[in-house]
């Protein structure tokens, strides 16, 4: 895995800033270093080893430039891929392109079984966001302990390894900003510790923790729970 020194971050682009030169054979992923959707792309791209290959153009959410709607992506949200004069978003499907279309480690498995497990994980990842999103701001806890019991069940169905499919896949890719953001903000607003009886959880995120691809993302914790609290808490 070609991981090399850590990088440099570029600053992030606001109102005042001018684009870059658009369409000129460059891939960009647009991204914002604390968004879980741009989170993810950029794991994929790290991992793979193409921080020479796919440039990061970091966008200021709260202060967006109006070129990125007009002109790159008129969904106006990252994470968004610039790539052989096109420009394509969504996260999921992002990460499956940029393992099928450049060179790196593959993150799809050859196994028929993994690849159909990992499609009904990848599917669960909006159920799964949901479900802690919407517990937030109500008294019940049963939704979480569902989800979290769901990928505990989930990361013990193959045994050659620690992630979801046995070796580091998508899946895992797909998770982890947001296992990232819901463990502090749990513990924070809910007094709930995601971790508390779910050991495979615990082996995952410890093991997710030496990927270095995965650390040179990672934000502050209380930085991401003050994100979410003025999110999704805000009265």
């Amino acid at each position: 895995m070609a991981v090399t020194a850590e990088e440099v971050l570029p600053p992030s682009l606001d109102s005042t800033s001018e684009p870059p030169p658009l369409f000129d054979g460059t891939t960009r992923l647009y991204t914002s270093y604390i968004c879980p959707y741009a989170q993810r792309v950029w794991i994929a791209r790290n991992y793979k080893g193409l921080q020479d290959k796919i440039k990061l153009v970091p966008i200021d959410l709260g202060n967006r430039p109006a070129w990125y709607k007009e002109k790159v992506y008129p969904e106006n949200k990252v994470p968004s891929l610039e790539h052989n004069n096109k420009v394509t978003g969504e996260s999921l499907d992002l990460i499956k392109y940029i393992d099928s279309h450049f060179e790196g480690p593959s993150l799809y498995p050859d196994d028929p079984n993994k690849r159909q497990f990992a499609e009904e994980l990848l599917s669960y990842t909006y159920t799964f966001n949901r479900a802690v999103i919407f517990s937030l701001k109500g008294d019940s806890q049963n939704e979480i302990n569902a989800a979290f019991d769901y990928l505990e069940t989930a990361l013990s169905k193959f045994n050659d390894g620690p992630f979801f499919l046995g070796q580091f896949s998508l899946v895992d890719i797909a998770f982890a900003p947001f296992i990232e953001r819901f463990h502090p903000l749990l513990l924070d607003v809910k007094k709930c510790d995601i971790t508390s009886g779910r050991p495979k959880l615990v082996s995952w995120i410890e093991e997710m923790n030496k990927i270095e691809a995965y650390k040179q993302t990672k934000r502050d914790p209380q930085e991401l729970v003050d994100a979410l609290k003025k999110r999704f808490m805000a009265n």
